[in-house]
């Protein structure tokens, strides 16, 4: 398949940081515009929409989504409604019914839509699948605490509704242990804690069981100052298992594992040889799992009020 066109809307944070090193150095890909309210990208034209990004280019075959998640509904939309394939930043969207229905768009105008979750690429992640695939689960902690300040900092829209305040990390844990556990979880009790200012929480403690009744614990934290904390530990009927580092280091039983990764680069170099290989097979990735957790702890939350936050 020859590269294609592919056009980027929302040129924040993570769209620096992630989304343009990885497409720079795509052979699938060739970044041809961005449509963006700040700060366009070098040598690429910028539009002011993504409407008036097609029109001018009608030779773009897809987009990619790196705005906060209010709002992408009617972007990714007019992407599909206009014949482009269509990558999604995590989380995918505002709420889990406007993705449910970018899914059947697509799925009508045969297109390929990917949520991505680029947690899932980090290195220990497949392996730790294999591991627990032939294991019974005892018991799983997770642990997701971070400083806000330096990975969103000034992002005001994180804190509204929708932003989802600190379960716009949390959900990266919840993308690897529903990737990695052998069963599904279903979420039990929430404790969230809004900030007296915020619409949106800023911690947050969640009580699951699998379906054969094994707990899991999950605690996420947006106030964590020093060393950040990112890991998930799996107890299981033949030892312990713990993904470090947000899922790249990986230990079994106190030993560290090396991961063979093969052509692997990185997550988000890996994501787009997803989206392209999706794109070739005619396929859509829509796994809303880690999307529908979140949803489930708003609604089953004890809201707590905390101490008002300023950044």
């Amino acid at each position: 398949m020859e590269s294609v066109r592919i056009g980027v809307v929302g040129i924040g944070k993570i769209a620096r940081d992630q989304h343009l090193p990885a497409l720079a150095a795509s052979r699938d890909f060739e970044l041809v515009a961005v449509a963006t309210h700040h700060e366009g990208v070098e040598g690429v034209p910028t539009y002011p929409s993504i409407e008036a990004m097609l029109e001018a280019d009608p030779a773009i075959g897809a987009v990619s989504l790196c705005t906060p998640p209010v709002g992408r509904h009617d972007i990714a939309r007019a992407a599909l409604e206009a014949g482009r394939h269509v990558m999604l930043e995590k989380p995918p969207g505002a709420t889990v019914a406007e993705v449910d229905h970018l899914a059947g768009l697509a799925a009508e105008r045969g297109l390929t839509l990917f949520c991505t979750w680029h947690s899932r690429e980090a290195a220990g992640v497949e392996t730790a699948r294999a591991w627990l695939s032939e294991r019974t689960i005892r018991s799983a902690q997770v642990i997701w605490k971070e400083d806000v300040r330096r990975w969103h900092p000034g992002q005001q829209w994180i804190w509204e509704p929708g932003g989802l305040g600190v379960f716009d990390p949390g959900i990266n844990a919840l993308s690897i242990l529903t990737r990695i556990l052998p069963e599904r979880a279903i979420l039990q009790q929430a404790t969230l804690a809004f900030p007296s200012n915020r619409a949106a929480p800023i911690a947050a403690d969640l009580t699951f069981r699998t379906v054969s009744g094994a707990p899991i614990s999950a605690a996420f934290d947006f106030r964590q100052t020093g060393p950040q904390s990112w890991d998930i530990i799996v107890e299981t009927d033949t030892g312990t298992l713990v993904l470090h580092d947000g899922g790249s280091r990986l230990v079994i039983d106190g030993e560290t594992h090396t991961v063979e990764t093969g052509e692997v680069e990185g997550e988000y170099p890996n994501l787009y040889r997803r989206f392209a290989d999706l794109i070739r097979r005619g396929e859509s990735d829509v796994d809303l799992e880690p999307f529908r957790h979140v949803a489930d702890a708003f609604m089953l939350g004890h809201r707590t009020v905390v101490e008002p936050f300023d950044d």
